[in-house]
């Protein structure tokens, strides 16, 4: 087989996975991290990552075995068969997947703003929203080597300049805005992971380009801990440049620009203007990598039974469910405040991982995963999703309402499938 024919190789994939967590996760809800953690905000994200490396390690042991273009949706319907549940969760799976695309454009969107002339019309928000979802349609129906060559060039741009803002902001940190003595209550920082996990829920892409490795069983395992190892040693020293060169009440006041924000003092309006650039380019490889794994899951949940036919049609070089998603994703970018949905979508993202490692149990022999490091996965994954939903709740019933309705629409939509078009996910790998 030729090379050219599976073209996501060890580094295409990790770019793949550094490209869909360094979006908005950092760049746009830092500052909403900061308002619960202050400057600890760093200790929540060490705490994020190890939670995501548990979890890294799982699914990278499941993508292994089962090198399928469904990734999670596979794992599922391996572990709990084909009946209501499997077919539930992967309904949420996909939910939660076009949610964090609707949040991420509309992350774009404001960053594009910032550049028009004052008095610009509100309505450019919702215009470069669209503008860039489409554009990404357009790349990802070229097929996976456009995907693949995309991720490689953005990155490099984005994880170069973060990493200079790092090095930069350590360099001239105040060690004084960083102490402990300034932290807030322990439980505060626990409470952030409600935000801070969304910076590295999109790590669960690589399982979604197993089908286009040469050699899935020793690419996505080692793929998957390297990404999720370097975005959190990049996650962690962007905090310390960050808050060890602003007070905590200067980030959470500067909310979506705080990493420009940042670069003021030690680059000028220079690097102000880079690292809002650097945004736009993250917050639009992110949109890019997700794109390409939720046409891969709706992909397969069609061709096994479990969406309409229609999201498995064949269109360029990629399938009609990209299409589908690209509007769902517009309409919500529309319809929606997605602030408070980015919650709902960690929450939503942290249950079904949890739900995946503990069928992961059952399957650990055929795996060759150790039990203790996935039962650790499925705890860590209960744990962080009981500390965001605790936090939800203290702050909004109304989020709390919307996470209920949220789960509503996906079972009643499962019923419907199976009970009126008698459909059914079934596994693609036997």
């Amino acid at each position: 087989m030729y090379k050219s024919d599976k073209p996501i190789g060890f580094w295409s994939a990790v770019s793949m996975g550094i490209g869909a967590m360094v979006g908005a996760g950092i760049f746009a809800l830092l500052g909403e991290a900061g308002a619960i953690s202050g400057s600890a905000v760093y200790i929540s994200f060490v705490i994020g990552g190890v939670i995501a490396l548990f979890s890294g390690y799982s699914l990278g042991k499941l993508g292994a075995h089962y090198p399928s273009a469904g990734g999670i949706v596979e794992y599922l319907t391996q572990a709990y068969g084909t009946g209501f549940f499997t077919g539930f969760m992967s309904i949420m799976l996909y939910f939660a997947a076009v949610v964090s695309l609707s949040l991420i454009a509309k992350a774009f969107g404001n960053y594009a703003f910032t550049f028009l002339p004052a008095g610009a019309s509100l309505l450019w928000q919702h215009v470069f929203s669209i503008g860039i979802v489409v554009f990404f349609v357009g790349i990802n129906l070229q097929g996976a080597k456009d995907v693949a060559i995309w991720e490689r060039l953005t990155v490099a741009i984005k994880f170069a300049v973060l990493s200079a803002l790092a090095i930069a902001g350590i360099l001239y940190l105040k060690p004084s805005l960083l102490s402990p003595s300034l932290y807030p209550p322990p439980k505060d920082i626990f409470f952030s992971l409600a935000i801070t996990f969304f910076a590295y829920e999109g790590f669960r892409v690589i399982t979604n380009a197993a089908e286009d490795m040469p050699d899935p069983a020793k690419t996505l395992p080692r793929a998957m801990m390297a990404s999720i190892l370097l975005v959190m040693v990049l996650y962690v020293a962007v905090s310390f440049a960050v808050f060890g060169n602003l007070p905590a009440d200067r980030v959470v006041a500067s909310k979506d620009f705080a990493l420009a924000e940042a670069a003021l003092p030690i680059f000028g309006h220079m690097g102000f203007t880079v690292v809002a650039v650097a945004a736009l380019i993250s917050t639009a490889s992110s949109i890019n990598a997700n794109l390409y794994a939720v046409t891969n899951v709706t992909y397969q949940m069609a061709k096994n039974g479990e969406l309409p036919e229609m999201f498995g049609e064949p269109i360029g070089h990629s399938r009609e469910g990209l299409i589908i998603s690209g509007m769902f994703i517009i309409v919500l970018s529309l319809l929606f405040d997605l602030s408070e949905i980015a919650a709902i979508g960690s929450i939503s993202i942290l249950f079904v991982h949890a739900a995946t490692h503990i069928g992961h149990l059952r399957l650990a022999k055929e795996t060759g995963g150790s039990r203790m490091m996935i039962f650790l996965a499925a705890a860590l994954s209960l744990l962080a999703m009981t500390l965001a939903l605790a936090y939800v709740s203290q702050q909004s019933g109304h989020i709390m309402q919307v996470l209920i309705g949220f789960v509503a629409v996906a079972g009643l939509a499962e019923l419907l499938l199976q009970k009126v078009r008698k459909r059914h996910i079934f596994p693609r790998i036997t």
